[in-house]
């Protein structure tokens, strides 16, 4: 029996990737959810049912002009659209889907039909073809309760718009096979996806949290109107739960998935009667507010939160969904702007037991905390850790930026070294990143603007980002770097403090920070030199110019110990490099080191963007002095205080802000 690991990419499924997909409803999410999967597996065979063939005709037109729009904002190549458009077909008839490997079912919310549907379905394909329902709401033992193979399928549930939305929720229930959960999740990963596994209850882990968010919303229009109580939510999520129903003509769905909830699990989740006497809501759009009355605002402001706050100790105290699944799907999935628990995180503990005790009082039955508040703060949300033969695993998971580092992320990666180096059934660890395309994107500005102007601020900020990286330095146990994808500024300078790198063929290493008028302030300038004098050249390009280290050229320089071809393979080489490093490890040169002189060049980086002159002089000085220097932390430190004075220049104030408009900086007024 196949377990699922926390990381879907650390093993490899027996079953392949899917050859022909059938989607079973072309109304509104079905054709999205099949965009998606052809976007990602062009060669995939897409098959649409529906029993209109308007429908049909209708969804291959959005297939075609989604593909337009892709070429036309620079997504896709016309060659790429080509391929998207290509082997997909629609039909009336159920015949068409006999030799699927998939089929996916996005047909209305309703047992009976989906039940018809199924087994019509079952009828058609093989035995071992997977079947997935797409509900929101209906729990997978309801449905598939009638299937002669109910091991092959499960929910798979989409968020809108399913193309671009990254959340899915895979439900793990009984009748499933473990290796069936194990397969999507797997799939899903690798083709963008985030899944996030849940049991199967009513409304599963992320509708309980939107749909009782709205519910509550509802009741409090005796308080407010839904454009006062649009502007109160406007603190928490990107758009109010008045406006998200208008858009999703979400009203009777409200009234069923509620009801649904409130026939299992008590009266006080009967949704408000005004859902069914309302069609469209007045309110305000995203960014825009009406002024609130300070006693109502406070009112809906307790009651939002007081809701969120119940519906989250709820899901993690019956295990419905991970409390770091909980956090990122409501971020990814719904638009929150913080999750639950990090908001949990945020206020005072007494505020937020005074909200929860208010929820109680106005709204008897909602489910209260089991447990101490702090408890339910205690896990890693930036970060998934699995165990491999006597290794940790540490996946960075912050897939809504690539993987970027952050103070939080930054803080849970120490913890869980710290919380393993000593203890003797741990050979070491390796580091990884979430998802086929980045091993970690950069390190956050975060505070940095702020800092702008302030040579010894910025310098500390630098010192502070260290942190791991001086630990690592410092560590018994070896740690391997496991580039599954882009390892960018600061994801480069971690994956290089570690103490052996393996990449994906395909992965490839930049240092860009000279192009938003700064330095690689937390050992770039310093480390590499230290430990591949062979490729001291290279990185001279890297920081100059911004040139990129492709992982075969990486692997030439020695630079990189070996590369895989998937990410199974990928892990299976880092662990089996931890095993070989643990009777001991080199460390990075302590005594100066010579370099090869900077030849003159444009102060052009390698795309042609134009650089700043000021930066690339600090920079160099910096790399030359730092190799003087005797030790390898006065050389670090020599970094900190160079990228202090990058601070300090027009150029940082330029390409800073740049960054933060979206646009190209002009260096050449501030030099």
């Amino acid at each position: 029996m196949q377990e699922a690991l926390n990381n879907p990419l650390l093993q490899r499924p027996a079953r392949s990737m899917p050859r022909h997909l059938a989607v079973i409803g072309a109304g509104s999410i079905g054709p999205d959810i099949g965009y998606y999967l052809k976007s990602a597996l062009p060669e995939l065979k897409l098959t649409i049912i529906d029993i209109s063939q308007a429908a049909i005709d209708a969804a291959l037109v959005r297939f075609a002009e989604y593909a337009r729009k892709a070429v036309a904002k620079g997504k896709m190549n016309p060659q790429q659209a080509a391929a998207v458009t290509q082997q997909v077909h629609g039909s009336t008839d159920y015949d068409a889907i006999k030799d699927c490997d998939w089929v996916i079912e996005a047909a209305t919310e309703n047992l009976d039909l989906k039940r018809r549907i199924f087994a019509q379905v079952e009828a058609r394909v093989a035995s071992d073809a997977v079947i997935t329902s797409n509900t929101s709401s209906l729990p997978a033992e309801r449905i598939f309760s009638e299937l002669r193979h109910k091991e092959r399928a499960t929910v798979t549930h989409f968020f809108a718009p399913a193309w671009r939305n990254p959340a899915v929720e895979v439900i793990a229930w009984s009748g499933a096979a473990p290796e069936l959960v194990v397969w999507l999740r797997w799939v899903f990963c690798n083709t963008g996806k985030v899944p996030l596994t849940t049991t199967d209850v009513p409304c599963f882990m992320l509708d309980r949290i939107f749909d009782n968010w709205c519910n509550e919303a509802a009741m409090l229009l005796e308080r407010a109107s839904a454009a006062e109580i649009d502007s109160v939510a406007s603190e928490f999520v990107h758009a109010g739960p008045f406006f998200v129903l208008n858009l999703a003509r979400g009203n009777p769905i409200i009234t069923e998935t509620n009801t649904l909830q409130a026939d299992e699990e008590g009266d006080h989740y009967r949704p408000a009667p005004i859902f069914k006497s309302v069609e469209n809501w007045l309110t305000v759009a995203p960014g825009k507010r009406v002024e609130v009355p300070a006693a109502a605002a406070g009112a809906i402001r307790d009651r939002l939160l007081g809701i969120l706050l119940s519906q989250t100790v709820d899901i993690v105290d019956r295990a419905i969904g991970s409390a770091a699944d909980l956090d990122l799907g409501c971020c990814t999935a719904l638009g929150f702007k913080s999750g639950p628990l990090a908001l949990l995180r945020q206020m005072p503990e007494a505020q937020a037991q005074r909200i929860l005790d208010r929820l109680a009082h106005e709204r008897a039955g909602m489910p209260m905390p089991r447990k101490p508040l702090a408890d339910y703060l205690r896990f890693e949300r930036h970060v998934l850790v699995d165990d491999l033969d006597g290794v940790k695993v540490i996946t960075l998971r912050r897939p809504e930026a690539l993987n970027a580092l952050h103070d939080e992320m930054t803080d849970e990666i120490l913890a869980v070294i710290r919380r393993y180096e000593n203890d003797p059934a741990v050979a070491g660890f390796v580091i990884t990143g979430y998802g086929p395309k980045a091993f970690c994107a950069g390190a956050d500005i975060g505070r940095f603007p702020s800092m702008l102007g302030d040579k010894g601020a910025a310098a500390q900020y630098s010192r502070d980002c260290s942190r791991l990286l001086v630990h690592l330095d410092a560590m018994q146990k070896p740690v391997v770097a496991a580039i599954n994808g882009m390892a960018l500024g600061g994801g480069f300078e971690l994956a290089m403090r570690c103490h052996a790198l393996v990449a994906l063929e395909q992965s490839w290493m930049q240092l860009p920070e000279v192009s938003l008028g700064i330095l690689p302030g937390i050992g770039a300038m310093v480390v590499p030199y230290r430990r591949w004098p062979q490729a001291a050249s290279t990185f001279h390009g890297m920081l100059r110019r911004c040139d990129k280290l492709k992982a075969k050229q990486a692997l030439a320089l020695g630079v990189v110990d070996a590369l895989a071809k998937d990410s199974s393979e990928l892990i299976t080489l880092a662990v089996a490099r931890v095993q070989a490093l643990a009777q001991g490890h080199a460390r990075i040169a302590d005594a100066p080191v010579a370099l090869p002189a900077f030849e003159p060049m444009d102060a052009k980086a390698a795309s042609g963007m134009a650089l700043s002159p000021t930066t690339l002089a600090l920079l160099e000085g910096a790399v030359q002095k730092a190799a003087q220097a005797p030790t390898l932390a006065a050389a670090l430190e020599i970094g900190y205080l160079a990228f202090g004075d990058s601070a300090c220049t027009a150029a940082a104030r330029e390409g800073i802000a740049a960054f933060g408009e979206r646009r190209a900086p002009d260096f050449a007024a501030v030099g």
